[in-house]
């Protein structure tokens, strides 16, 4: 799977500013997360139901 060549989203909450933004983009059976200040450093990948529960649990901080 190459990360480069996908469709990135900016979260809905990132600022004007853009700064301490996400980014995300859905795979086949994949959800690609990376910082968009740093769109060439490491990618988290994670199945579909663990990116529900990771955001669920910061929505719970």
């Amino acid at each position: 799977m190459d990360v480069n060549t996908i469709v990135w989203r900016k979260a809905s909450r990132s600022s004007e500013q853009a700064d301490n933004c996400v980014e995300v983009a859905s795979l086949l059976d994949t959800v690609a997360i990376r910082d968009s200040k740093d769109p060439d450093g490491d990618k988290i990948l994670l199945a579909p139901d663990g990116f529900r529960r990771m955001t669920a649990a910061i929505k719970n901080l």
